[in-house]
């Protein structure tokens, strides 16, 4: 099995120039083949859903322009992977496989530029989500006068120059990269679980005190938020994360376990199967939201239905 080993010295030096070493990746060919072939299609199902998602979410009028911006915000991230992301890692494949290593070299940081970027920006979406769906259930009528259309914009606005910033560490310290990308992760884990956590509490707090008001002869003495859609709304937020985490864990831990002093192939496929699990996510998402939020499922119909109907 091919391994390099190196001193803390070289470090960022094998980390950004073994993955386009022909000596280190002359035995791999027909995993990068299969591997490309399946980032192209993952990059086609990702544009077309979530092109899909933003146009229905366009014409979706029901839904909160707040919360309606954040899921529009993290549709674009997915669309992005399947535009930029992905052809670039096809490219980094077909690079190797073909011995363009000049190719190979700019296409590889490319990648994983883009890659930090846009998946920075879709843990701070989803976090901003979580938070949303808080702040809904504990302002009350307040809610819409506190999370307005422009406050949202700037967030959103904050996230991708935050996002940017961190992942342009990338080409001057690859660890400052790697610790960007932890503190990013750790909010979104800490404060998604708070927020569901709490949302949670909440909820069954409110119920145990409908039913005390019920059983006293009380029963217009109800909770202000009308809880069904509520906890729909909490729900489908809630699937987009958890699908979001059982695709991004296998890469976490990929990145934990890799040793600091060397590096072989079997760490090389592990990482390149592990971000295909990352690219999977943007296609997943689309199927999501027709699945859990009735009103894009419903714009996502009369869509395809308009798509159908001019072509025939």
């Amino acid at each position: 099995m091919a391994q390099t080993n190196f001193t803390e010295d070289e470090n960022q030096k094998t980390f950004t120039e073994l993955w386009c070493s022909a000596e280190f990746l002359r035995s791999v060919d027909g995993e990068l083949i299969f591997l490309s072939a399946l980032n192209i299609f993952l990059s086609i199902t990702a544009f077309l859903g979530n092109t899909l998602i933003l146009v229905a979410l366009h014409k979706e009028t029901s839904l909160h322009p707040p919360s309606k911006l954040l899921y529009r915000n993290l549709a674009i991230t997915d669309l992005c992977v399947g535009i930029i992301t992905e052809p670039l890692a096809v490219t980094y494949l077909t690079s190797v496989v073909n011995r363009r290593w000049d190719i190979c070299y700019y296409a590889t940081r490319a990648a994983a530029f883009f890659g930090n970027t846009l998946g920075a920006v879709s843990l701070l979406t989803l976090t901003a989500i979580s938070v949303d769906r808080l702040l809904a259930l504990l302002l009350g009528l307040r809610y819409r006068q506190v999370v307005t259309l422009k406050r949202m914009h700037i967030t959103v606005i904050g996230f991708w120059i935050l996002s940017i910033a961190g992942a342009s560490t990338y080409f001057w310290n690859r660890y400052i990269s790697s610790w960007c990308r932890y503190i990013v992760a750790t909010l979104f884990l800490v404060t998604s679980i708070f927020a569901y956590t709490k949302i949670s509490c909440t909820l069954r707090r409110n119920q145990i005190h409908v039913h005390n008001h019920v059983a006293q002869g009380q029963p217009n003495q109800a909770i202000p938020l009308n809880t069904a859609p509520y906890r729909k709304a909490v729900y489908s937020a809630l699937w987009v994360q958890v699908t979001l985490i059982i695709c991004y864990l296998p890469y976490g831990i990929a990145v934990a376990l890799t040793p600091q002093k060397e590096i072989s192939l079997a760490i090389y496929r592990l990482n390149e199967f592990t971000v295909m699990l990352l690219y999977l996510n943007s296609s997943l998402n689309p199927l999501l939201y027709c699945w859990r939020i009735r009103e894009v499922r419903q714009a996502v119909k009369e869509t395809l239905r308009q798509i159908f109907c001019c072509s025939s």
